[in-house]
């Protein structure tokens, strides 16, 4: 039932009396906030097996939980979070360190799943995550078209494609204005071989890597659906499921929702491969992201240790068995398989973590304001940057930052 629930909006998931599947019946009523895709709708339904628990799982997660966690007490106990997600909440002390859970409940851990902070596990990550090449092999085999490892490479096929009328539009990308679009810029950028700001905080992208990752944006843009400022990822996936567009550069854990028979036209025909480079002998245009659990700091230390406990029901071996598809966990039990292909590529070919930071914030949020004006021609590119780095001094003055 939850593979069928639809991608976009909020999910909410409930249950009070515990299922077997889970190890313990939990006495606790527990709240989750999480993003909603596949692999933590897996997560959220394993833990619901312990009973009296609640998750939403919505999009915008990241603009709800800073001040849900912030409450006393906190309106959610569990929180589902990024590299990239986390910093604000660190940054507000609203959530716990979880050493002294991880002694007492969380000796099968991986040591790459303890996120630590200054010494302290204050995350345990569940899996990976990149922004990888996602192509439909029938097309690029019809037109005689390999596998494009390259930004020029995926523009030389979208142009091909574009002629032989085979979709309604050549490429697809998470270009929605806001987080979409900065995640994209940053993408580019990092493959141009560029930096955000120097090691005084100071902007660093109004130069020739910023410009070269503004202007390969565009051209791409130039093959996409002309509503790309509206388009995130779930826009991109049901873009590919229904057969509208044949490339994009889509997170890894929407490749399983491909082959989703419930949902997917196109089953068995998209195929993964690494994140094309920016520019030939380069990394990868990509950033690698973990995601896995918090706890809130405003509860009870028994809450806590049910909240913990529930979370580990959510990330074990069993869950991974079955939904070993969903994502590449960093779980025992989880087999590779062709559609994580594309994920461990990446990261094998040099893609580097995302650069998460308080300036980063906001640097992330300057660029997801102002990298449309470009792409819709109200401003050149120079003016671009100069007005986000303009945009980013001041939010970083007023934060100490600078």
């Amino acid at each position: 039932m939850l593979k069928r629930i639809a991608l976009a909006g909020t999910i909410s998931l409930f249950a009070t009396g515990a299922w077997a599947g889970c190890a313990f019946e939990n006495q606790t009523p527990l709240k989750m906030l999480s993003a909603g895709f596949a692999a933590w709708k897996a997560v959220s339904g394993a833990m619901a097996e312990c009973g009296n628990f609640e998750a939403e799982l919505d999009q915008e997660f990241r603009h709800k939980q800073p001040a849900a966690f912030d409450a006393n007490p906190a309106l959610y106990q569990i929180g589902g979070v990024s590299n990239g997600t986390l910093v604000p909440l660190l940054n507000q002390g609203t959530i716990r360190p979880l050493d002294d859970l991880v002694a007492k409940h969380g000796q099968h851990l991986k040591p790459n799943q303890l996120i630590r902070i200054d010494g302290q596990t204050m995350a345990i990550a569940m899996m990976v995550n990149a922004q990888h090449l996602m192509y439909r092999k029938d097309i690029l085999d019809d037109l005689g078209i390999a596998a494009p490892t390259t930004y020029e490479e995926v523009l030389a096929a979208a142009e091909t494609i574009r002629a032989a009328g085979v979709v309604e539009y050549p490429l697809g990308g998470t270009y929605k204005t806001g987080w979409n679009l900065a995640q994209e810029f940053v993408n580019m950028h990092l493959g141009m071989g560029g930096a955000f700001v120097d090691s005084e905080n100071r902007p660093t992208i109004n130069n020739e890597m910023g410009l070269a990752a503004l202007e390969m944006m565009k051209r791409l843009a130039a093959y996409m659906d002309p509503e790309y400022l509206v388009s995130d990822s779930t826009y991109v996936q049901q873009q590919f499921q229904q057969g509208k567009i044949a490339i994009a550069n889509l997170w890894a854990s929407r490749a399983g929702a491909m082959d989703d028979e419930g949902e997917s036209q196109v089953v068995g025909k998209v195929k993964m491969a690494s994140a094309p480079a920016a520019v030939a002998g380069r990394r990868p245009a990509s950033t690698l992201w973990w995601d896995g659990v918090v706890l809130a700091r405003n509860m009870s230390d028994d809450a806590a240790e049910a909240a913990f406990r529930v979370a580990m029901e959510g990330i074990d071996r069993e869950m991974v068995e079955a939904n070993n598809d969903a994502a590449v966990w960093l779980i025992d039990g989880f087999e590779a398989t062709p559609v994580s292909r594309g994920a461990i590529e990446t990261a094998n070919n040099g893609a580097v973590p995302y650069p998460a930071s308080s300036a980063m914030g906001l640097m992330h949020t300057a660029l997801g304001n102002g990298v449309s004006d470009f792409l819709t021609g109200a401003k050149d590119a120079a003016t671009t940057l100069a007005d986000i780095e303009a945009a980013y001094l001041t939010a970083a003055e007023e934060q100490g930052l600078i």
